[in-house]
């Protein structure tokens, strides 16, 4: 990021929902009950990121309804992480050159700061490439929402929607701390997930299992086991890999809200596997 970019409405706003985060909490007090709060609505938020964002529109990985699409649109885009056919677009180019040069967000290439958030703040990966996302784009609703000057019009409900029920308390707490929280959560899938962990599968890229970015973000940190089988509605292979989110898509789709959850075949599961280090 050059100079100028920390000056643009984009950047200037993620700092100031940082600011209001740690402001708001001097402002109506720190409590643990607003900490549990921030942290409850924090992994609620996290589901569906990871379910909508990731697993439903980036990989297709089960099948809904156009009504419940939307919803899931709606949600998604309530994380104020831009429109689901611009998160979309983003991450399946980073899929195609994950840790090759073009990748949008690569730790090995451009280190920590960019993979984890200066990429999603430069004006480089503004716009939306709908060549990668036709599947979505046929949808008049998602494009709608997909525009700039609507993306953000699900979060800013949400935010209204806490004020008006908790106040100023259930605006900072409920929102603006969970909102911060939720950003750097799924950020340091972008950066750490490429960083640090265990390699199963024989990729191509550094992506890592670990076992404490797939608690905090509800299973996305077997990153390995996703590159290797990405299309997969579930993230751990294994029955101890422990993934939330897909514990719920199965709740999901007993509820008959969604069908098809595709899982990875027994051969794909079985290799390439990664080398093992020597011992020292």
């Amino acid at each position: 990021m050059t100079r100028g970019d920390y000056f643009r409405p984009v950047t200037f706003g993620f700092w100031m929902v940082h600011l209001a985060a740690l402001g708001g909490v001097f402002y109506v007090g720190f409590s643990l009950r607003g900490l549990a709060l921030a942290i409850g609505v924090y992994f609620v938020r996290m589901f569906v990121v990871t379910a909508a964002y990731h697993r439903y529109f980036s990989h297709r990985s089960f099948k809904t309804s156009r009504w419940f699409q939307l919803v899931l649109a709606l949600g998604a885009q309530s994380a104020a992480q831009k429109g689901v056919l611009w998160w979309a677009s983003h991450h399946r180019w980073h899929h195609k050159f994950s840790d090759l040069d073009p990748d949008v967000h690569s730790a090995r290439l451009r280190g920590f700061w960019y993979s984890h958030l200066g990429w999603i703040l430069s004006p480089h990966w503004n716009q939306t490439d709908e060549s990668r996302v036709g599947d979505l784009a046929r949808y008049p609703e998602l494009r709608f929402l997909n525009r700039s000057a609507i993306c953000l019009l699900p979060a800013v409900a949400l935010a209204l929607a806490f004020y008006l029920v908790g106040g100023s308390y259930g605006l900072v707490w409920g929102f603006f701390v969970s909102t911060v929280m939720l950003w750097h959560g799924s950020f340091s899938i972008n950066s750490l997930s490429h960083m640090f962990g265990g390699r199963r599968y024989a990729t191509s890229d550094d992506s890592r299992n670990n076992w404490a970015l797939a608690i905090i973000t509800t299973g996305e940190g077997w990153h390995n086991n996703h590159h290797h089988y990405q299309s997969s509605a579930n993230q751990g292979f294994r029955w101890w890999e422990i993934d939330v989110t897909y514990y719920l898509l199965r709740l999901m789709a007993l509820c008959g809200l969604i069908w098809d959850l595709r899982r990875p075949p027994a051969e794909a599961l079985a290799g390439p596997l990664a080398p093992r280090p020597l011992s020292e």
